[in-house]
């Protein structure tokens, strides 16, 4: 009599998803002004005269990925094992155990240890943000909130933090938490976007080259 057919095992599902850090407000601006050049652009190419199709034609190939690199493609992402940041020309892979610190001034930036600096663009800093932060901290503790004294532990459970420092605290707590985990280690890896740089650089040259042909 054979064996009972065995349920085949399912993999697992990985312990830690990414967590996702991006600007809406960037990336909504950067929305508009992609459809607004576009149509721009679009209309000179089809009715333009002379060499205004070209230069709309340069013109795109120069401000679409330098819009797209500023305020649609940064973003910040991080799991248990690493930080990827993606900036407007370069993604930075950090293992948590490369980490030295993150910091807030008037930027969000992550130190590694050696010392070298990279900011985090997808995580912007809003003085406003902070002043209505400190506005809400002040009128809780004026109306004898017993949490607006108590330090901040989770982003879900203060509302009294801007959202920008809000997910800086949360990587802080991240990083110091894997620091020391074993698939956290290893060392800083930058990759330059070729994919924004090569066009952009391509729209420039044709551009210098149809102004300096007159």
């Amino acid at each position: 009599m054979s064996d009972p057919q065995k349920p085949v095992a399912e993999p697992s599902e990985p312990a830690y998803q990414d967590r996702t850090y991006r600007s809406p407000a960037g990336i909504a601006g950067g929305v508009l002004l992609l459809a607004l050049g576009t149509w721009l652009g679009v209309d000179a190419v089809i009715r333009g005269e002379g060499r205004t199709p070209w230069l709309a034609i340069a013109g795109l190939l120069l401000a679409v990925p330098l819009v797209v690199a500023y305020t649609v493609r940064p973003c910040v992402y991080a799991n248990d094992d690493r930080l990827r940041v993606r900036n407007p020309f370069r993604s930075i892979t950090l293992p948590w155990a490369s980490v030295a610190t993150l910091r807030s001034g008037y930027s969000n930036e992550v130190l590694t240890n050696d010392g070298t600096k990279f900011q985090l663009w997808a995580i912007p800093v809003s003085l406003r943000g902070r002043k209505k932060a400190a506005r809400r901290q002040s009128q809780a503790t004026a109306a004898g909130d017993p949490t607006s004294g108590k330090p901040f532990l989770d982003p879900t459970t203060r509302p009294t933090r801007s959202s920008g420092d809000q997910s800086m605290d949360s990587l802080r707590e991240l990083a110091e938490r894997q620091a020391d985990a074993e698939s956290a280690q290893g060392e800083p890896v930058v990759r330059w976007a070729y994919e924004i740089l090569a066009p952009a650089v391509a729209g420039a040259v044709l551009l210098v080259v149809l102004l300096a042909v007159t």
